[in-house]
C-alpha cells in the first residue's frame, strides 16, 4: 500500500477529512492523494496558492504576516494550514510554502520549504532545507515530506 493510500485509511478510521494548502508544490500533494481510487471519501480539496493575493484570499493569511515574515515562512505555513482548516469540512491540513529554486537568497535559500499542520487543538510548523538540488527534487521532496508529516499526525 502506498504511503497516499495508508494516509486516506488513517484519515478514514479517524473519521477526518484532509485538506492541502499547497504554494510551491502547486497542487502535487493534492495529486498524490486523489491518485488513490476511492480518495474523496478522505480528501476533502486542495487550496493552491501560489501568489500571495491568493493566500491572502483563499485561506486568510494575512498581509503583516507576509510583509514581517515573508512567502516562505513558517508563520505563514501555520496561517495556510490554519486557513485551509477553516475554509474546508477537513479535520487535519497541511501546507507547504517554499523555495523550490532555482534562485533564493542568502536570508532564504533555495531548497529551503516550510510546512505546516493544524488540527482543531493546534497547529505545528517546521522547517527542512533541501538543498540546491533542483526545482524538480525539492517539489518531489516537499510532497514526501508533506505526506510524512500527516501520516504521523493521523497516527498519533
Amino acid at each position: 500500500m502506498t504511503l497516499a493510500a495508508e494516509i486516506l485509511e488513517a484519515a478514514r478510521a479517524r473519521g477526518v477529512m484532509i485538506a492541502t494548502a499547497e504554494s510551491c508544490t502547486g497542487g502535487l500533494i493534492a495529486g498524490a492523494l486523489t491518485e488513490v481510487p476511492g480518495s474523496s471519501d478522505a480528501f476533502d480539496r486542495g487550496f493552491v496558492t501560489y501568489s500571495n493575493a491568493a493566500k491572502q484570499q483563499m485561506l486568510g493569511v494575512r498581509p503583516e504576516t507576509l510583509d514581517a515574515h515573508g512567502a516562505v515562512s513558517e508563520e505563514v505555513a501555520a496561517e495556510m494550514a490554519t486557513g485551509a482548516l477553516r475554509h474546508s469540512g477537513a479535520g487535519i491540513t497541511v501546507s507547504v510554502t517554499g523555495i523550490a529554486g532555482p534562485g533564493g537568497s542568502e536570508h532564504k535559500p533555495e531548497g529551503r520549504v516550510c510546512f505546516g499542520i493544524a488540527e482543531a487543538f493546534g497547529t505545528r510548523t517546521e522547517t527542512v532545507e533541501f538543498g540546491a538540488i533542483g526545482r524538480h527534487r525539492v517539489r518531489a521532496a516537499s510532497v514526501e515530506h508533506a505526506l510524512n508529516l500527516l501520516a504521523q499526525a493521523l497516527s498519533a
